[in-house]
């Protein structure tokens, strides 16, 4: 097995490309070693001194550690980890998989809301899938769209920009209601 790595804008993160599919749908985000008690894989690169949290993409995983720990020692135990997982047959996340993506949303902005997770869908979640990171909507209150960063976006130093400059503005640009764009902790 070839586990291919890709650096992101966040340079706590690490992009790890095993080759095959990590997740059949949808996304899972481990914050912490507590949050990964359902899935082997991300217990196993918990395990690895330094590491701070685990995301799951549908042929990625991304890893972030702490600013202590070099990357040229973290980088070969966190390869070791994911090999070994593969190769023990085992599943990514046990049981049924926790619901990623969207918050749902009652009320009378409904259909402003189905147009902002259109949006994020299309245009803007692939985007950041390709840097090892999701953004999914939290909610939507008085022209303020909340969205979650998981990933690599958590914590980058240009998330904010990605915010405002290029999430908000092409909000803003197909959904005159959407005055802000702001994140949220989940």
């Amino acid at each position: 097995m070839f586990i291919q790595t890709e650096t992101t804008p966040n340079p706590a993160t690490l992009k790890f490309l095993p080759g095959q599919t990590v997740l059949e749908a949808g996304t899972a985000d481990f914050p912490s070693a507590d949050a990964a008690q359902k899935s082997p894989l991300a217990a196993r690169i918990f395990a690895v001194p330094g590491v701070t949290g685990v995301f799951f993409g549908s042929d990625f995983v991304t890893v972030t550690k702490d600013e202590k720990t070099s990357w040229d020692h973290a980088k070969p135990a966190i390869l070791g980890a994911i090999m070994e997982h593969f190769q023990s047959g085992a599943p990514v996340i046990e049981g049924e998989a926790a619901p990623s993506g969207h918050a749902e949303h009652d009320g009378e902005d409904g259909a402003i809301v189905a147009q902002i997770k259109e949006l994020l869908d299309t245009r803007v979640r692939p985007a950041v899938a390709q840097d090892g990171g999701d953004i999914t909507f939290h909610g939507f209150e008085r022209g303020i769209v909340y969205l979650h960063m998981q990933g690599a976006c958590a914590g980058c130093p240009s998330s904010t920009l990605t915010l405002k400059m290029g999430i908000e503005n092409l909000l803003r640009h197909y959904i005159p209601e959407v005055t802000e764009v702001r994140p949220v902790d989940a």
